[in-house]
């Protein structure tokens, strides 16, 4: 079935999934289409790696953005860290000629951890909801890859929660932090969420087995929060228009893994959208996006641009060899989601441990998925690999018991009281993690410690933490772990530490990874290996769709080439690199 845009009639509309599954283009095109209609639309993205800008060809900020070229359409970024700029003076302004100087700096110190970001940006979050009478006809949420979003729905019951059994009104955020205030806004945005003539959620994914199982446990955890009117999209189908063995194979993947679609999904509404030959940047191909009417001159203004003769590209085979000669060491994965960062952490991870290294394994990513890439007899067939998940429940479990068995002994009743309830705020999920990710990079002195990352925003997020997160360790606890004290040193030195970053031969993908680099160099980490995965080069087919992603891709790829000390090219595969048979084929083709 096709997607009509046209057809929402819900004031709220979400999109979310996988990351690089496609669901930015999808909700810029269905905002672009809404707002063709008449409407007044609202596009948001709340993700910290937005690409808004990208795909629309212009700067969009904080506040609404009028988009040229479609009337009634407005965007604008949720960015976490200015909206927690703006909480932090918002809650001490009204107290600096009120309070002792050094009071000032306390309350500062406290609101300059990771979580005030996390509630400073849900705060904006609810405050659209709840204000949003009738400026708009329609509000469109460009949301953050799936395990970010699902903890950002989960926060209204976290913090609604919280502030139930709050009776001092102290929290990690600080006492001033005025959480009480916002209750009846939380409580109307769990309202609204959970309202399905208010609000749709639309899961986007790929015709691909471990998107769909990422929407199918999206789903799950949604429909536990009351979300109920949840729809699907199947976005890049390819519909074959030859007999070309490689579009064959590629058309009977995609036919497979939807004749298996997950059985929680399996009762939504379900739309297919064509894989689409050119790269969705700008309003004109964005307005396309739903319909095949102007597909070729889109195609034929495509740049068709030759890679350099010189350009020196590399398999993944070379980027082993690398990393083999070393005795340990911490490797870590980056880039926008969906781009392959698992796929390329666990082939790593498998290579090195075949070399006679021992490996550690493991996610940052809330949304993580490692076994399903790797398959369940792994650590059998590889003895000196550990595959592990950082946990956020078992990490608080374990971090709160801690601090509760550390302090008790030195605490009265009351005190006791008051330190069980600061623990139950959500902060305290962000500083186990924290300590959870610094603990086993501590490991690497002992072997190598590969890090499958959470898509960039979020990572960026936990790496700029980490001096504030000094801070809020030693308010909880008096005193720093090692492991977090020696974290930035050990990430910052180029023997110690190696990132790949990992992106796909796309416009969007490629200008994230170049922030991303930037990002990182700024603090003081330099990645020296760039991996493009599933690339059409030197593959032949002669189906048309093909044929044109292969040439689209050129540009990009020599891009990519600008920034990297190393490039790797990694080729489209008939067969989905997943198990470890898999990935060892990938490793040495």
């Amino acid at each position: 079935m096709d997607f009509s845009p046209i057809e929402l009639n819900n004031q709220y509309i979400f999109f979310t999934g996988k990351g690089g599954v496609g669901k930015t283009s999808v909700a810029c095109s269905t905002a672009i289409a809404l707002a063709g209609q008449g409407k007044k639309v609202l596009l948001i993205s709340t993700d910290p790696a937005s690409n808004l800008d990208d795909l629309f060809e212009t700067t969009i900020g904080t506040e609404p953005t009028t988009i040229n070229g479609v009337p009634g359409l407005y965007a604008s970024n949720l960015d976490p860290e200015q909206a927690a700029r703006e909480y932090r003076d918002q809650v001490v302004g009204p107290y600096r000629d009120i309070l002792p100087q050094e009071a000032i700096q306390q309350i500062e110190e406290q609101l300059s951890g990771a979580c005030t970001v996390e509630i400073a940006a849900f705060d904006e979050f609810t405050r659209l909801l709840s204000a949003n009478e009738s400026e708009f006809d329609h509000i469109v949420f460009d949301t953050a890859p799936t395990g970010h979003t699902l903890r950002l729905l989960q926060l209204p019951k976290a913090w609604s929660g919280f502030m139930d059994t709050n009776i001092s009104g102290a929290s990690c955020l600080g006492p001033l932090s005025g959480l009480g205030d916002k209750q009846e806004m939380y409580a109307k945005t769990v309202e609204a969420l959970s309202d399905a003539k208010q609000t749709i959620l639309i899961l986007v994914s790929r015709p691909e087995r471990t998107a769909l199982q990422e929407a199918a446990r999206a789903s799950s955890e949604l429909l536990e929060l009351d979300i109920t009117n949840q729809h699907l999209i199947i976005n890049g189908v390819l519909h074959t228009q030859t007999d070309d063995p490689i579009a064959q194979i590629f058309h009977s993947r995609q036919v497979t893994t939807l004749l298996n679609i997950p059985v929680e999904l399996k009762s939504f509404p379900k739309y297919e959208i064509p894989l689409k030959p050119y790269s969705l940047t700008g309003i004109k191909s964005l307005r396309g996006f739903f319909n095949t009417e102007n597909e070729e001159d889109l195609v034929s203004e495509m740049d068709m641009s030759s890679l350099d003769d010189d350009t020196n590209l590399q398999r993944l085979a070379q980027l082993l060899d690398a990393l083999k000669t070393k005795q340990n060491g911490v490797i870590m994965t980056m880039g926008k989601g969906g781009v392959g960062k698992t796929t390329v952490a666990t082939a790593i991870a498998i290579g090195l441990a075949s070399h006679g290294h021992r490996v550690h394994l493991t996610t940052t990513d809330p949304a993580a998925h490692l076994n399903l890439a790797l398959g369940d007899d792994t650590e059998q067939k590889f003895p000196l690999l550990h595959v592990s998940r950082i946990d956020p429940k078992l990490e608080t479990e374990r971090y709160s018991n801690e601090i509760m068995e550390q302090n008790e002994k030195n605490l009265d009743e009351e005190g006791r009281a008051l330190l069980k309830e600061d623990l139950a705020s959500p902060c305290t999920e962000e500083i186990a993690v924290f300590r959870a990710f610094a603990r086993i990079v501590e490991e690497a002195d002992h072997g190598f410690v590969v890090i499958d990352t959470a898509p960039t925003g979020h990572t960026l997020l936990l790496l700029d933490a980490a001096e504030a997160y000094h801070r809020e360790v030693q308010r909880s606890t008096g005193n720093i772990p090692d492991s977090v004290r020696n974290l930035l040193p050990r990430l910052r030195n180029p023997e110690e530490t190696h990132v790949v970053i990992v992106t796909l031969p796309e416009a969007t993908p490629v200008m994230e990874a170049e922030r991303l680099q930037i990002d990182l160099n700024r603090a003081g980490i330099q990645p020296e290996w760039w991996v493009v995965n599933q690339s059409w080069q030197d593959i032949q087919t002669s189906e048309p769709v093909l044929q044109s992603r292969a040439i689209s891709e050129k540009q990009w790829i020599q891009r990519v080439t600008e920034h990297s000390k190393y490039t790797v090219l990694v080729p489209w595969r008939a067969t989905e690199p997943t198990g470890w048979r898999q990935l060892e084929h990938l490793i040495q083709d």
